[in-house]
Formats: structure tokens, C-alpha cells, sequence
């Protein structure tokens, strides 16, 4: 894996390429568009029509884009969806088309917007195979199942569960997402180009892992299998006696979760 500085570099480049090819095809299916079937075409006043600009990056349903690089958002945690939303509008994270569509909209939009996609309960699709050697792919299930805690690294699955999957209403699940993307988006937040809300415990325990770390982390969670139910737990994890605790500002139910 590359630092993340070179990482995100590379990512918000091929971004804004997409970007612009987006847009573009998008005015161009417009200006294509008969008056006649324009007017003709009947608004359906529905959540679910609301967001289907969402769904031309984020796929059908929200389920993920083809690329690697928009996430799945369907069957995502509330209060974790609406906090990403306000941090594309208020500037803790930046990607042009994001910002410019949430950006004349409420809280309360943002809410039900949020709230629609942590409803939808849709198949996830098959694991990545791994792509790094047995050592590293080890290596990575080490830190996520018990972290480093000689570094003060935590285990991911105390914040994010024992099965991975999220916590209820804040913490999103870390199962089904493409490697480029968690690679990219760990990349963002150790390089300070992505951020929550103070104070920031993503940021803070990302400073203490090596670049291989990170391959290691993200390649293994990629490679892994959903359970048998993927939703995220409403019960947060249990504190781990003696260890020491950070807080999260995005995350506030996790405040005497030690990590």
C-alpha cells in the first residue's frame, strides 16, 4: 500500500475524472431528452425518488458503485450515514459532487435521507478473494481481532463490533466494502483529508499504524465473508478491563469503550 498522501492523490484524481464524466453525461442525456417526454414523465414524490441521485454513484439501491471507490450505503447505520452527510456539507470531508448536493440541504433532509438507506435490508455480494500473501492477511486479522495495544493500536472489532458489522446508531460495519475503497478512505484519514467529528479517534489511532499495516488491515477485511445477519448490533461493544479508553467524538456511545 502507498503512504496516503501518494494514495489519496491518486484517488481524488481518478474522482474528479469521474466527476466530470458524470456530469457531463448527464447534460448531455438531458439536452437529448424530448420536451414531449419530459413533460410527459410523471414525479414520483418518494424517498426513494428523491435519492436516485445517490444511487448513480452508490448503485441500485445504494448497494455500491462498480468501481471500488463509492461505497455501499444501504443497511448503514443512521447516525453514521447522517453524520458522513454533514461532513461532505460541512468541509471535515471533500469530494465535489458529494459536496454539491448536500450542501443547500437541512439537517432534517439529511436525516431522512439517512434514515432511508439504513432501512434497506439488500444482499451483499460475494468477498473479494485476498490479495496478499497468507503472512500479512495474519498479520491483518491479528490487528483487527486484538490490535497492538503495546502502540495503544485498538482492535477494530471493539468499536466496530464482534462481527464487524457496525454498531447502532454511529458506527458503521466494515465487512463488504471493496479494498480500494478502505484503502482510500484510511489513506484520507491519516493524511488529516478526512475527518469527524473532535475528537477524532480514527485519526488518532491510524497515526500509529505502518503503511504494510494498513494493506494487512484492509486486505483481510475485504477477503471476509458477511454472518449470517449483517445488520449493525445495538448492544456496544463490552470495555476490555485494564485497557486504556479514547473518545469518539462521531461516536459518543463509545466514549467508555476502551480501545
Amino acid at each position: 500500500m502507498m503512504a496516503g498522501t501518494d494514495l489519496m492523490g491518486r484517488t481524488a484524481a481518478v474522482c474528479r475524472r469521474i466527476g466530470r464524466w458524470l456530469t457531463l453525461a448527464l447534460l448531455a442525456a438531458g439536452a437529448l431528452l424530448p420536451l414531449a417526454s419530459r413533460a410527459a414523465s410523471v414525479f414520483e414524490d418518494s424517498m426513494a425518488q428523491r435519492t436516485l441521485p445517490c444511487t448513480l454513484c452508490h448503485g441500485k439501491e445504494g448497494r455500491a458503485g462498480p468501481d471500488g471507490y463509492y461505497p455501499r450505503i444501504a443497511g448503514k447505520p443512521a447516525g453514521y450515514l447522517f453524520n458522513q452527510l454533514r461532513n461532505f456539507r460541512d468541509g471535515r470531508r471533500h469530494y465535489g459532487l458529494m459536496t454539491a448536493m448536500v450542501d443547500p440541504l437541512t439537517d432534517t433532509y439529511l436525516q431522512e435521507i439517512a434514515n432511508h438507506f439504513a432501512s434497506l435490508e439488500i444482499p451483499y455480494p460475494a468477498p473479494q478473494p485476498a490479495q496478499i500473501p497468507a503472512p500479512a492477511l495474519q498479520r491483518g486479522a491479528v490487528l483487527v481481532r486484538e490490535g497492538d495495544p503495546a502502540r495503544k493500536v485498538p482492535a477494530c472489532v471493539s468499536c466496530h463490533g464482534a462481527a464487524l458489522t457496525g454498531v447502532w446508531p454511529n458506527v458503521p460495519g466494515l465487512l463488504g466494502l471493496p479494498r480500494d475503497y478502505l484503502n482510500s478512505q484510511l489513506g484520507a484519514w491519516r493524511a488529516g483529508q478526512r475527518q469527524a467529528h473532535a475528537p477524532d479517534c480514527m485519526a488518532q489511532v491510524l497515526r500509529h499504524l505502518q503503511d504494510d499495516e494498513l494493506a494487512a488491515i484492509t486486505g483481510w477485511l475485504a477477503a471476509q465473508p458477511l454472518p449470517a445477519d449483517p445488520r449493525a448490533v445495538r448492544q456496544p461493544p463490552v470495555r476490555v478491563p485494564g485497557a486504556a479508553s479514547v473518545a469518539c467524538g462521531s461516536a459518543p456511545e463509545l466514549g467508555g469503550i476502551a480501545r
